[in-house]
């Protein structure tokens, strides 16, 4: 008896490699226990239909929604080996992928999600999390502007005023680079106010104290910084020229200079475990206050204070805040608050507590 043999050949690609890491993640069983389906949904569950668009995503790099299904057909028997049993091509339909947009579009089960998952990847992995960056970055679009739409006109840092864009906050680990929290907003939104959500979230994460946060001069906020403070974290940043005036710099330096105060050199440990020198600076101590609301905090040479050295008794958080007085380069001079008990960023040997950084 004759039987016709049916070779089917198809391409694997990094599939394997994708799934397998996405399992090891616990992205499925996170999504599923976060985003409830309907009773009546058959099929695969949205946590797997998920992590299939996700490695199709990454693998020919494509998101469009109609894609996918004929994609994951060429690929049928490697996508079940690597996943599911069960799969079939129907479950990767624009319908299913609609409806896991769907699901996934609510913000605060969104929230929860990379909450979870972010702290498991840290736990798991072990990894360094001591450091933290936060910074934000817009996307201009030829989209067209709607009065509730993400597409606002606004201070354009691709030097395009005449066209609308949206503005993404990002936090990453540091220096792994790994995301902990991003949130996406309007393009008209301004910078400051945002880097505080975006520190909660981070803790909500870690759910660990003594951070340092890595951030540009519009972290340098007087409220964002004794929050951090109060918090029992600490920061590290320059200051605007608004908050140190071109002629106070000057006056400073000159000051400095003339009282012969020894430069600190701010040093990095490179790759081959020697210490090299990036820079060097004069440093200063200067205590700052702010009014926080829920209560009163303070530091003094980063060390915490009872509530009572409140000056007024109505809730003034005191922190010791960097100015810094020059450019700020790569190894990470500026303004930290609270005296941190260990190397800065990277190998930086700067100190905080209130040190006022001088080329």
């Amino acid at each position: 008896m004759n039987e016709t043999l049916t070779i089917r050949t198809e391409r694997v690609d990094d599939l394997p490699l994708l799934l397998a890491q996405m399992q090891r993640m616990g992205i499925a069983s996170l999504l599923d226990a976060h985003f409830p389906t309907h009773g009546n949904r058959q099929g695969l569950s949205l946590g797997t239909v998920t992590t299939i668009w996700l490695t199709h995503v990454h693998a020919p790099a494509d998101h469009r929604m109609n894609r996918v299904q004929p994609w994951a057909e060429r690929r049928l028997e490697t996508l079940r080996g690597c996943s599911e049993t069960q799969l079939e091509v129907r479950d990767l339909g624009d319908d299913r992928l609609a409806d896991v947009l769907r699901h996934l579009s609510d913000d605060a089960r969104w929230r929860e999600f990379e909450q979870e998952l972010t702290g498991q990847l840290v736990r798991v992995y072990d990894l360094r999390s001591d450091c933290v960056r936060l910074d934000s970055t817009t996307a201009s679009s030829y989209g067209t502007v709607s009065e509730d739409g993400l597409l606002q006109l606004g201070h354009s840092k691709d030097h395009r005023p005449d066209l609308p864009q949206l503005k993404v906050m990002l936090a990453t680990l540091d220096p792994l680079g790994m995301p902990l929290a991003t949130e996406v907003l309007s393009g008209q939104r301004a910078d400051d106010p945002l880097y505080l959500p975006a520190i909660a979230r981070v803790r909500a994460c870690i759910k660990q104290p003594g951070l340092v946060y890595v951030g540009d001069c519009k972290m340098a906020a007087l409220d964002t910084r004794a929050s951090i403070q109060a918090a029992g974290d600490y920061y590290l940043c320059p200051l605007s020229a608004l908050q140190v005036p071109p002629e106070q710099l000057s006056q400073h330096l000159a000051a400095l200079r003339a009282s012969g105060q020894a430069q600190s050199l701010v040093e990095r440990t490179g790759a081959d475990g020697q210490a090299h020198a990036l820079a060097s600076g004069y440093e200063d101590s200067e205590t700052i206050t702010a009014q926080l609301q829920g209560g009163s905090a303070c530091s003094r040479n980063g060390s915490a204070c009872p509530s009572e050295a409140s000056a007024d008794g109505t809730g003034r958080a005191g922190g010791e805040a960097t100015r810094q007085a020059g450019a700020l380069r790569a190894s990470g001079r500026g303004a930290s608050g609270g005296r941190h008990p260990g190397p800065l960023p990277r190998g930086g040997a700067a100190r905080g507590n209130g040190e006022r950084t001088a080329d």
